[in-house]
């Protein structure tokens, strides 16, 4: 459906894409993920010709979108894109939003666009909101019905470009799962994402971007549990850990929270193992800064997929201090908490100063 050959991109003097080669079959599901300024963005805007690389072709269905003569609209219109930002018609109900592109453009009489509109907004759940205009509906509502959008055009392809970016963590769920619907129905897809998990669930193929290219490609399998390549694996890491610093005990605690319920809500994790995450940050601290000395720690959150688990890790560069053992550090009551809902609690001297290490899961 889509054929990529040597695709070069250059912003001024910036080569964003340098010859990069893909493919990617009918019904398949590619996820594209890499650091940002990486050309993720840049290489679906090429697709859809919405800029215009300076070397290469793209063969759209077996139609090259890049040729001189090319009719660019009607090839475009075999693929739908949805943006970060919802791009609706704050004028238009959710309705007319829908039906604006098939009457126009694929000339299609109002009575059918209004019927398959009514159609669409039903599969993504919102068929109550027909009536309603698009200020009236939260973020997540908004990019289903830009998905329907798309949809109305009936397309053969579908590009995503961070689709969730924009939304609170309440509402990425409610698009994930219109997106996982269109999976389930063969829709061929590339999808921008920063949501490793979904992308897992959801992809044939995984593509990490660097170095002005494809870097490495793969099942998701490999890139997310044994990457082969150097910055695929620096990457991975670095979405799996959370680090937050922590200035003395007059810190923002609730700030720190709120990251760390965000951390957890990424990685699909239970309000149970949150919630003792939350727990055993704060009394760790607690222990910490029992201790008139202690005025800095660093977080260390890091979350292993394969076996489910998150390894907490506090370090600092104060004076020696095992607060398991210390007298002058010890809290009774926190460390019966700590005790009940951690594993391996290991408190160890390095050459920086102390670290102290614990392990949560599911099962604790």
């Amino acid at each position: 459906m889509i054929d990529i050959q040597n695709l070069t991109m250059r912003f001024g003097a910036d080569c964003v894409l340098d010859n990069l080669s893909a493919s990617i079959r009918e019904g398949e599901v590619v996820s594209v993920i890499g650091p940002s300024g990486t050309g993720k963005s840049t290489l679906l805007r090429c697709i859809n010709r919405l800029e215009n690389p300076e070397s290469g072709s793209i063969l759209i269905d077996g139609e090259d979108i890049l040729a001189p003569h090319a009719d660019v609209p009607r090839i475009r219109r075999k693929t739908g894109m949805v943006f970060q930002s919802f791009n609706l018609f704050d004028h238009l109900t959710v309705l007319d939003n829908l039906m604006i592109g098939p009457v126009r453009i694929l000339k299609h009489t109002r009575r059918d666009a209004e019927a398959r509109g009514h159609e669409l907004l039903r599969m993504v759940g919102l068929g109550e909101k027909a009536m309603s205009l698009p200020g009236e509906l939260s973020g997540g509502q908004k990019q289903r019905v830009a998905i329907a959008r798309c949809l109305s055009m009936q397309p053969k392809i579908m590009l995503f470009d961070e689709p969730t970016s924009a939304l609170d963590p309440t509402m990425i769920s409610e698009v994930l799962a219109v997106i996982r619907r269109l999976t389930r129905d063969g829709m061929t897809m590339m999808i921008v994402t920063h949501e490793l998990n979904f992308a897992r669930d959801v992809s044939n193929r995984i593509f990490y971007m660097d170095d002005r290219g494809i870097y490495e490609s793969g099942p998701p399998e490999q890139i997310m549990s044994a990457p082969q390549k150097e910055k695929t694996r620096r990457f991975i890491n670095r979405l799996r850990s959370f680090f937050y610093r922590i200035d003395g005990p007059d810190f923002d605690a609730f700030g720190m929270n709120a990251e760390i319920e965000t951390f957890c809500e990424k990685h699909l994790l239970s309000r149970r193992m949150s919630h003792h995450t939350l727990l055993a940050v704060e009394e760790s601290l607690s222990l910490y800064f029992a201790h008139a000395n202690y005025r800095a720690v660093a977080l260390t959150i890091s979350y292993a997929e394969k076996d489910g688990t998150l390894h907490l890790r506090f370090e600092d560069q104060q004076p020696p201090c095992n607060f398991l053992e210390d007298a002058s550090c010890v809290d009774d009551i926190a460390l019966t908490v700590l005790k009940g809902i951690v594993h391996d609690i290991r408190c160890e001297r390095t050459e920086e100063g102390n670290r102290v290490s614990m392990t949560l899961n599911e099962a604790g």
